[in-house]
């Protein structure tokens, strides 16, 4: 594809650094360059060998070639470029005076200011990557934890592309099988019969399932997981939090009641984010403050999806306790035995008898103990005993996830197309929608509107 078009873009984040970059791309990408860069070299950047970077300064022509920038000029010429187009990038003194002048001389010469992801599209419209490959760019950018990084850069190296279109390759072979039998039922040909037809969908059936059931943990591996910390007071809630965060975010006493407000904290436990709530204790009370806090904390609980309930080992149960006891019967939760180092009066036993499907942690919160156990079994009640990033592409992308599902689908029509001695011509549409559903994922039937909504949730400049 052809753009007639320059555009232009400051590719760094916004503030002072050592380095900011501006990124123009188009046909008039290197004589925008020509026109506004000058080294101590006598050649113009049009002469430049790709992938080079040269020395010189930024000068505005309009102002007697008064000097504007210090400059790197990087030079990448078509094909080989991230959009496939010619590339010039203005490597600039990174401030946002020096960027937004450099990026307003681009402008006056011809080229115009890029829409969001612009870069990407334009990447992808001209064949240099997928839309899968294209979308794992953004996930790339917004990773929160090392295993989401992994996760994205394996699927811009096209893992899941390449297992997405695979998959449309046997659908695809099948669909043709069926249609030849459509087509030409008079001639003298081997066509496969419906067993086959039928064991052949069903083996396609059983990968596209397996790389389905990766949308969930793929999905909290990216976006994370609210985890709320409950209790009654002075039961160790904030100590907890500090804990996991590995800083002294909350304050802690041994004055019940010190937490008024929910506190919120993001945290890494092994590649999984995690938006920590240290909660007020619940209890009755009359203080008004802390009365608020207690009823926030409840509200805590709807958007919660792990639950980690904290009970002090030296204290009977007490109605908060049974109260949250009985909570963690419709939530994921984990109870939270701690100051097991005091005289014990509440046994994880009596926990167990109370909520016998949960699983009991046993800690002393300030001595660290408990810790690491904590930690494995957060990560074992949202992903299950071990993490699948593997060989196997994982499915983070809320798009991809209903374009598989709209494939599996079709898919099991098909399947109880055959299963019933329907006609063929059945099962073709059915296997058709299938095809279509996988080719909206790498980006082969999907309509405009669609990669206009991808690419605006991207930054500018990429």
């Amino acid at each position: 594809m052809k753009f007639h078009d320059t555009i232009a873009a400051i590719a760094t984040a916004r503030g002072e650094a050592g380095i900011g970059i501006v990124r123009v791309s188009g046909p008039l990408a290197l004589p925008i360059a020509a026109d506004l860069f000058r080294s101590p070299r006598p050649v113009s950047p049009t002469q430049l060998p790709t992938h080079t970077l040269t020395y010189g300064h930024v000068v505005d022509t309009t102002a007697s070639d008064a000097v504007v920038d210090e400059v790197l000029l990087g030079i990448m010429h078509a094909p080989r470029t991230y959009t496939g187009e010619d590339i010039v990038e203005f490597n600039c003194h990174g401030g946002i005076v020096p960027l937004t002048t450099v990026l307003d001389l681009v402008v006056r010469r011809g080229a115009r200011l890029a829409e969001p992801g612009e870069f990407t599209k334009r990447a992808f419209l001209n064949g240099r990557l997928d839309l899968a490959q294209a979308e794992a760019v953004a996930e790339l950018i917004a990773s929160k934890t090392d295993l989401s990084r992994k996760i994205a850069v394996d699927a811009l190296a096209g893992k899941l592309s390449d297992t997405v279109n695979q998959l449309s390759d046997r659908i695809a072979d099948l669909l043709a099988e069926i249609e030849a039998s459509v087509d030409f039922p008079e001639e003298d040909l081997d066509f496969m019969k419906v067993e086959t037809q039928l064991e052949c969908a069903r083996v396609v059936q059983t990968d596209l399932t397996t790389l389905l059931e990766t949308a969930a943990e793929g999905r909290l591996i990216s976006e994370g997981v609210n985890v709320a910390i409950l209790g009654k007071p002075n039961v160790g809630k904030s100590s907890l939090l500090n804990a996991l965060v590995g800083t002294a975010r909350a304050i802690v006493t041994d004055i019940p009641g010190t937490t008024r407000d929910t506190i919120e904290e993001a945290v890494n436990i092994s590649g999984i984010p995690l938006k920590l709530f240290d909660t007020a204790g619940i209890r009755q009370t009359d203080d008004i403050v802390e009365k608020e806090g207690v009823q926030r904390s409840k509200a805590v609980l709807d958007k919660a999806e792990l639950l980690l309930l904290m009970f002090d080992a030296s204290q009977p149960l007490k109605g908060s306790d049974l109260y949250l006891l009985q909570t963690a019967q419709s939530h994921k939760a984990i109870l939270v035995l701690n100051k097991t180092d005091l005289p014990v009066v509440t046994t994880s036993e009596a926990l167990l008898a109370q909520c016998p499907k949960k699983r009991v942690v046993e800690t002393v919160i300030p001595e660290g103990k408990g810790l690491n156990s904590l930690k494995t079994a957060i990560c074992e009640e949202l992903l299950g005993d071990e993490l699948v990033v593997g060989e196997s592409p994982i499915v983070t992308n809320a798009r991809h996830q209903d374009a598989l599902r709209r494939a599996h689908d079709g898919l099991n029509y098909a399947i109880a197309s055959l299963a019933d001695g329907m006609p063929p011509e059945l099962v073709a549409v059915d296997l058709r929608i299938s095809l279509d559903a996988l080719g909206d994922i790498v980006g082969k039937t999907t309509t405009e509107d669609i990669l206009d909504r991808i690419f605006s949730q991207f930054c500018v400049g990429k």
